[in-house]
């Protein structure tokens, strides 16, 4: 079993703390005894390399990807196996944000650093405003690029299926669920057994250092990879 916190926002997120650089996250993460993580900032994966390079040094698996924003304005997690992939899906973001500026002073700084904690680049568009496209289309762009995409914190009353849509579609393309950390995967599957076909992470959706690896999953792997992830995701 590998403990795995999977939702996990950088400073690149408006909302994300000026505390969480790529080195106290991992530092953080690795001293709550987590072995898996996934950096998931909006709309975005600049950040995400970086998170990656320092965690392989100690031996913690990051998983580099984003938290999209859906046309319908529902939140999913996606994940990418490699640099090569990663940088085709930031491209498909860049085309697909709206052009709103950020307003630092009201949502927060966006901005990506180095090793050194130096800035290298501002986000001068919103990060959490919706893209241009839906649900099943980026779950088809995802998959086009070898991705995972998890749709996140379904059952929370914003920002997700539930409450974007009214519900989870039966025929909903995706590779796993996220629950908030208010829920149980036994008590939600008691009440909507149509969805037991996937398999349920919680996370921790941390914004600040104190809550990483607050909740997590212990993922039964058959190998510490991006791709023994995604096995225990289809098995």
């Amino acid at each position: 079993m590998y403990k795995a916190d999977l939702h996990i926002h950088t400073i690149l997120s408006p909302c994300g703390d000026l505390g969480m650089s790529p080195q106290n996250i991992v530092d953080t993460a690795l001293s709550r005894g987590l072995q898996i993580i996934g950096v998931t900032d909006h709309n975005s994966t600049r950040q995400a390399p970086l998170v990656k390079k320092i965690g392989e040094k100690h031996g913690l698996l990051v998983l580099c990807g984003c938290e999209i924003t859906s046309k319908e304005e529902a939140h999913g997690l996606a994940f990418f196996k490699d640099d090569e992939t990663l940088n085709e899906f930031q491209n498909f973001l860049d085309a697909h944000l709206p052009n709103i500026p950020n307003d630092p002073d009201k949502f927060g700084f966006q901005v990506v650093v180095d090793e050194n904690e130096e800035i290298v680049y501002e986000e001068p568009r919103l990060l959490i405003s919706a893209l241009d496209v839906g649900l099943d289309d980026l779950y088809d762009e995802i998959h086009r690029l070898g991705g995972i995409f998890i749709p996140a914190h379904i059952d929370k009353p914003t920002t997700s299926l539930m409450s974007q849509l009214g519900f989870v579609p039966p025929d909903i393309k995706a590779d796993g669920m996220e629950l908030s950390k208010f829920n149980t995967p036994e008590k939600f599957i008691k009440r909507f057994a149509y969805l037991k076909k996937f398999k349920f992470i919680q996370s921790s959706d941390a914004h600040v250092l104190d809550t990483i690896g607050e909740t997590f999953t212990e993922l039964n792997l058959s190998e510490l990879s991006f791709e023994g992830v995604r096995k225990y995701l289809e098995s």
